[in-house]
């Protein structure tokens, strides 16, 4: 059966999720994301066994991207199948860490990349300027329990605010380190291994967005890996600058797309705002008002 034009599926334009996820500075925030997924050495190890990040080093940014998309814009049904699929993969994987074999859907392994995601989208868009209130915040959280729920956890068990949020990172602590597969990350994500023209921006990319994004991790996470980020308000003052200007490359794409699929990457607020009205695309000043 097919969607119906109204479905605004799993979260809705009167919701937090739906505003934030469009801005730009989400970007800058999944790279950050995969950072932090980085210190956990068996998530990590599940990452670099099971990712043919090397060969295809923008897939799986642009995967998590598209999904997070679509889990967002997309009717119901959709989102449902979508879920159904990534279930269906990581059901079928398995990782070997200090000798022991573990699946990669493991609760403790998807509790901590959805925190990882959410906790860095969340602090990077409100680090960017998005005008999140303390109330919006929490609501996020809650809102992305649903999320959570597409990949087989139980949304009792995720935090659903800042607060819990912030007391889940601080228990995972003693778990997270350093290891030769997170230095792997580490360079992997400041000087992916691309080739041809994209190979001419690698500098810029290296300054402007590898290392910016390690730079907005946590202090405590940047100690974990060791390395020097930008200090504090250099690394705020560059994303707020990236971000206005991927806010008006933004604006032009919204104007100029015209195929459902933009490159391998799909315009989920876009093909949204066709499918229920231009009412309905995000926007700082659609945040709820009651938050």
């Amino acid at each position: 059966m097919s969607a119906q034009p109204d479905d605004a599926g799993l979260f809705g334009p009167d919701s937090v999720s739906w505003q934030l996820h469009a801005e730009p500075a989400m970007w800058l925030a999944g790279i950050r994301s995969l950072y932090l997924q980085a210190l956990h050495p068996r998530a990590v190890a599940g990452i670099v066994q099971n990712s043919d990040f090397r060969g295809d080093p923008l897939g799986r940014l642009v995967r998590t991207a598209n999904f997070v998309g679509a889990t967002t814009y997309c009717p119901r049904d959709e989102v449902e199948r979508q879920a159904a699929k990534v279930r269906a993969v990581h059901r079928s994987l398995r990782g070997t860490h200090d000798g022991r074999t573990f699946r990669i859907d493991e609760p403790e392994l998807l509790l901590w990349v959805h925190c990882a995601e959410v906790s860095s989208f969340l602090t990077v868009v409100r680090r960017a300027g998005f005008p999140l209130t303390a109330a919006h915040a929490d609501r996020y959280l809650d809102e992305q329990r649903r999320s959570a729920a597409l990949v087989g956890l139980d949304p009792g068990e995720v935090p659903g605010s800042v607060a819990a949020m912030r007391d889940y990172l601080r228990a995972m602590r003693p778990v997270l380190r350093r290891t030769d597969d997170t230095d792997a990350i580490y360079d992997f994500l400041h000087r992916p291994p691309v080739g041809g023209r994209l190979a001419l921006g690698l500098p810029a990319y290296e300054t402007l967005v590898g290392h910016l994004a390690y730079s907005l991790l946590p202090g405590w996470a940047v100690t974990v890996y060791g390395r020097r980020a930008y200090p504090h308000t250099i690394s705020t003052a560059m994303m707020r600058t990236l971000s206005e200007t991927l806010r008006a490359l933004q604006k032009t794409v919204r104007t100029v797309v015209r195929e459902p699929r933009l490159g391998p990457l799909v315009p989920h607020p876009v093909l949204a705002a066709r499918r229920l009205g231009d009412w309905a695309f995000p926007s700082a000043r659609k945040l709820p008002a009651a938050a």
